[in-house]
């Protein structure tokens, strides 16, 4: 399923947001929506993207989406090619797309560990495979790979996941040291309002995240960052940036 706009008149940057159709990813959207972005959406939850696009068209936005499974080469490659036939060459992904089902090395939960390699590290690396040749070509763009607190520091149940968001971190700055032109943006958001902790199956993990969450920012937070690290300068590289509660000791 896709969606395509009827008109397109040329303002802001086209921005790719995979994982866009809740939390980090549909505040992205939304901010970069409204600053006068043109915004490509992603995700798997078409009929949550279709009700989002729909509400900030109404306010004159112009957004456009389509379903991405990440962990597909090949799909995150269409949804490039969707992109660019609706609004041009693409300018910034947003590789935002991420998953969270926590649980104790011993739980032997593979199967959850194998999907937060999968989305977490494979679907950042095709994010970035699908749009680097043609940045490189055009000699400018802007990967923004949403890392975590995670990825900073280990804690008992997160092995796996902080795993993954240590591996964006170093996935990123190698892509910044091996490129002059396009700047290369890590956001590591720390304990923010959204759906993630509903995919711990574990008891004593989503036991756990839920005390650690009632501290947790908004969204919209992390969308401010994301929007910060766009609106610098060509020359002007934000490379990382960690955004979490005052409040919080992590």
């Amino acid at each position: 399923m896709n969606d395509s706009p009827s008109g397109r008149a040329q303002a802001g940057k086209v921005v790719l947001v995979t994982g866009a159709s809740s939390g980090i990813g549909e505040a992205v959207a939304r901010k970069l929506a409204t600053e006068g972005h043109r915004v490509v959406m992603g995700a798997r939850r078409t009929e949550r993207l279709s009700a989002l696009a729909e509400e900030l068209r109404t306010t004159g936005a112009q957004v456009v989406y389509q379903a991405l499974d990440v962990t597909r080469l090949d799909d995150m490659r269409r949804f490039v090619d969707f992109a660019e036939a609706s609004f041009g060459p693409v300018d910034v992904i947003v590789n935002n797309a991420g998953v969270m089902p926590l649980s104790p090395l011993n739980a032997l939960k593979v199967d959850e560990w194998d999907r937060m390699i999968d989305v977490n590290i494979r679907g950042v690396l095709h994010g970035i495979a699908a749009v680097l040749p043609g940045m490189e070509q055009r000699g400018h763009g802007q990967v923004i790979n949403v890392s975590s607190i995670g990825g900073h520091a280990v804690s008992p149940t997160a092995a796996v996941y902080c795993a993954t968001k240590f591996a964006v971190r170093a996935i990123s700055d190698g892509l910044r040291q091996e490129t002059d032109c396009i700047r290369v943006t890590v956001i590591s958001p720390g304990v923010v309002e959204s759906e993630l902790a509903d995919s711990i199956s574990d008891a004593s993990a989503r036991e756990a995240m839920n005390s650690f969450r009632r501290i947790a920012i908004p969204p919209a937070a992390i969308a401010g960052a994301v929007a910060y690290a766009i609106s610098q300068p060509d020359e002007v590289d934000v490379s990382e940036m960690i955004v979490r509660p005052t409040a919080s000791p992590y």
